[in-house]
């Protein structure tokens, strides 16, 4: 157990970090992820006032579908990312499932209460949230709600479950099929238990839960995303639509887009090394002639793939799949060439 954003979260059980993650990229892992926050924004027009503080497309979200992307600062930079569902519709009144990151929970509320005060933000302080991932995730939850199989990925739903009041969606954070479970806090650790009780799914910790992560490309707030990084250079491009890029009404707008139109200056790659010694975070990336070109922002073994990986950022010029770099561990050049990420290929349910 160590602290973590104020929680005490478990980095493995006794199986090891090794094992969890294997055991989650064959069978189904149970993830304590309860320090996230959660919230409900509500009012008339939610999603388009909320898109006057992040660049996804909220206004073309359907009801019970959920989108991917962040709050930005003047700057266009990154204050934290966060997942968007829209829950319900009532009479001229949307009502938006927020899920953001636990160590700037504090700072985002704030700020989306602040920026919007026409609208009701109510934080969930009393539910849980739990992250059922892996390939049999789907036949686990479908023994217990028979309709879970059919929700595509990325989609949103409330369930009952024997008693438990649930808000289900069709998400995770380990590039494998699975759920991310909201459930009231009191009875988080039964729930945890009915899922447990099943013989294809065991606990899993942080440690694994982030190589899980690195392997599947996903950025980490706070290492790989931060208040220095615009979604751009990130890679992130993907999750700001086209009526956005030509609408924009964000903040950072400008900025964005020229980014966009030319290009940036660095980019998040992917990265393999050779050998078996690992480039953790803050690692110098430099050209075979020394030239200091970018910096690791995560990186470790890859238990998947038998060797280890990285991400940072480089320079663009340097940015281009195949090219050879190396990267400075204890003094020492490692070598490295950037490859295609994700490095182990997502398994996210689509639909029939």
């Amino acid at each position: 157990m160590v602290a973590f954003s104020g929680y005490d979260m478990p980095v493995q059980y006794p199986s090891g970090i090794i094992a969890e993650h294997l055991h989650t990229r064959s069978k189904a892992g149970l993830f304590d992820v309860s320090h996230m926050g959660q919230a409900f924004l509500e009012g008339p027009q939610a999603a388009r006032r909320l898109e006057s503080l992040v660049p996804g497309d909220l206004q073309g979200l359907a009801q019970g579908r959920m989108r991917y992307t962040q709050l930005l600062d003047a700057g266009g930079n990154i204050l934290d990312d966060l997942m968007v569902a829209r829950a319900n519709d009532g009479d001229a009144q949307e009502r938006l499932f927020l899920v953001v990151n636990a160590g700037t929970k504090a700072q985002d509320f704030a700020h989306i209460a602040a920026a919007l005060p026409d609208l009701v933000l109510a934080v969930l302080e009393t539910r849980a949230l739990v992250a059922l991932q892996g390939p049999r995730a789907c036949e686990v939850l479908t023994r217990r709600l028979p309709d879970a199989g059919t929700m595509p990925f990325m989609s949103w739903r409330q369930a009952q479950i024997g008693g438990f009041d649930l808000f289900i969606s069709r998400s995770g954070y380990t590039g494998e099929d699975g759920y991310e479970i909201s459930v009231a806090s009191d009875q988080a650790a039964a729930f945890a238990q009915e899922l447990l009780a099943d013989p294809e799914v065991l606990p899993i910790g942080l440690g694994a839960r982030d190589s899980l992560r690195l392997e599947a490309g996903l950025c980490l707030y706070g290492h790989d995303i931060d208040t220095t990084t615009n979604p751009i250079e990130a890679g992130l491009a993907w999750s700001i639509s086209k009526r956005r890029r030509l609408e924009g009404g964000f903040p950072g707008d400008e900025r964005v887009r020229l980014a966009l139109a030319d290009g940036p200056f660095r980019r998040r790659v992917g990265l393999v090394l050779e050998g078996k010694a690992p480039a953790r975070e803050g690692a110098d990336i430099l050209t075979p002639e020394g030239e200091l070109v970018g910096r690791i922002t995560s990186g470790g073994f890859a238990p998947s793939l038998g060797k280890p990986i990285a991400m940072g950022y480089v320079e663009t010029a340097h940015a281009g799949l195949g090219t050879k770099l190396h990267l400075m561990v204890r003094g020492k050049p490692l070598l490295a060439e950037i490859t295609a990420m994700p490095f182990v290929p997502h398994r996210y349910f689509r639909g029939t």
